[in-house]
């Protein structure tokens, strides 16, 4: 190949690949974050210290619950980009209202749960499987309210500015945020709370 027939390089990438390429790399860091959990938890598990372990302390039915709707919340959300790449402000801001609602239920359900596991006397000073239960899950629940604050931010920044290339931009970022917590919270339920009460 002739030194002409090589593309010369013209300049930094596109912002889009550099917002999409960092994003990424932040996923990913939580994500290894995230694990350092799972693995302190899979150690702890056992280390119930005469408490109670899984098997007294999940309800697989309130779960169950919880978890569907996070995971409808997920599909809301991606209904919202379709709406945005359409350009229609109706259902971009219908799918985020709803997946704000869900993802606040999503939370309820479990501080509901984190509460009632306090009340009694199951908090995460008990044993070393309650602090890494509670490590764990909370921050999964910790990260779903902060990704409620950046929906209502993009829901104010969609109908203000509308469709700009920056706004799609972040809601794009939003999406991949929110369907993590959703593949996170998969494993969370199949690890802590279904191995927990069905072996």
């Amino acid at each position: 190949m002739s030194a002409a027939a090589i593309p010369a390089a013209d300049g930094p990438a596109p912002i889009r690949v550099v917002v999409g390429y960092g994003f990424w790399i932040f996923l990913l860091s939580d994500i290894v974050m995230f694990s350092a959990f799972f693995a302190a938890y899979a150690v702890l598990v056992g280390a119930t210290a005469g408490g109670p372990g899984p098997h007294e302390l999940f309800d697989l039915k309130r779960v169950g619950i919880e978890t569907g709707f996070l995971l409808l919340s997920s599909f809301t959300c991606g209904v919202s980009y379709v709406g945005a790449q359409a350009r229609s402000q109706i259902v971009a801001q219908a799918g985020l209202l709803i997946t704000g609602l869900l993802g606040f239920a999503f939370v309820a359900i479990e501080v509901q749960e984190f509460a009632h596991m306090i009340a009694e006397g199951a908090g995460p000073q008990r044993s070393a499987f309650l602090s890494s239960f509670f490590a764990l899950v909370g921050c999964h629940g910790l990260h779903v309210s902060v990704g409620l604050l950046w929906l209502g931010t993009m829901m104010a920044q969609l109908w203000v500015k509308g469709f700009r290339t920056d706004i799609m931009r972040r809601l794009l970022c939003f999406n991949l945020f929110w369907h993590a917590l959703d593949i996170i919270w998969v494993a969370l339920f199949t690890i802590v709370y279904l191995m927990g009460t069905l072996t």
